[in-house]
């Protein structure tokens, strides 16, 4: 069910995939990226298969993998993805590869009218084999090392069916003289860029509670939420593990705030109030420390 894989952490075992790699005419891809804890998308693992093997390289190691960029570039080498716009994004972004001559399985099975395009979906709908993949392992830590047996077998799973799978899609494609339009989509898919976050004017006002503050408890919590973002940024962690939506919430009503004041009142975890507790005076400072409107 998994198939023969090799996790790449030498330069012998580089050198070899690196000998396999170009003498594919098709390579199925994938990663495995935190989105979730990290305020610019860590990318944690590529998965490479040639058709025979899956090859797993690791950009948390030190090894140089610019030598894929060859045959991501080759227009005379397929490569295929499921709903890979944001694996071509990071890739791009981190080892500044190019695409061209992409097949994506999701796009696919879209055009083909499927609604439902989870990749284990697409593959049970098309295939017929039952794909057990689950939310809380693409969650998992693929940050940590080592993997665990499982997220090797996650990680795997997702580029041994491919190549069957673009078999059929495609045939399907051209059965239905959709070739055209799935080349022109792919195509696209190859053009996207990675783009830094930028914060939203209005976030303050999608938060939970905002309706009832006062304006200047609004003012506030528009402050606090700009230093949020700023902060999240400066030490790569997602906003809400910097400070919670709720614990902006609190903060912007608080009254005579000071570092006391949040440990007394609970309004922060003593370790949150250790590493911005200052930062987050001088902020309520700056908005004005009366939550009167």
């Amino acid at each position: 069910m998994n198939g023969p894989w090799i996790w790449i952490d030498s330069p012998d075992k580089l050198r070899d995939a690196r000998q396999k790699i170009f003498q594919s005419r098709a390579l199925c891809i994938d990663t495995e990226y935190d989105s979730f804890r990290y305020f610019r998308e860590r990318l944690c693992l590529i998965q490479i298969r040639d058709g025979a093997t899956t090859y797993l390289f690791d950009p948390l190691d030190s090894l140089d993998f610019s030598f894929l960029g060859g045959p991501f570039a080759d227009p005379a080498v397929l490569k295929i993805f499921h709903a890979g716009d944001n694996d071509i994004r990071l890739l791009k972004r981190d080892y500044g590869f190019q695409f061209r001559h992409l097949f994506d399985t999701q796009r696919a099975a879209s055009l083909l009218g499927s609604q439902h395009l989870a990749l284990s979906t697409v593959i049970d709908t098309f295939l017929k084999i039952d794909l057990d993949k689950t939310k809380k392992m693409q969650r998992s830590r693929w940050d940590r090392r080592p993997l665990s047996d499982a997220q090797i077998r996650y990680a795997i799973r997702d580029t041994l069916f491919l190549f069957p799978l673009y078999e059929t899609l495609s045939a399907l494609l051209a059965e239905r003289g959709l070739i055209e339009q799935g080349e022109a989509v792919f195509a696209g898919m190859a053009a996207v860029v990675w783009q830094e976050k930028t914060p939203h004017p209005r976030a303050h006002e999608r938060i939970p509670g905002y309706e009832v503050l006062t304006d200047n408890e609004r003012l506030r919590l528009r402050r606090l939420v700009e230093w949020r973002f700023a902060k999240a940024r400066e030490v790569d962690r997602s906003a809400f593990m910097v400070l919670s939506d709720q614990e902006l919430l609190r903060l912007s009503q608080s009254r005579t705030p000071s570092l006391t004041f949040f440990r007394e009142q609970g309004l922060l975890p003593p370790g949150k109030i250790d590493r911005y507790g200052t930062e987050v005076l001088a902020v309520l400072a700056a908005a004005g420390t009366s939550p009167a409107g």
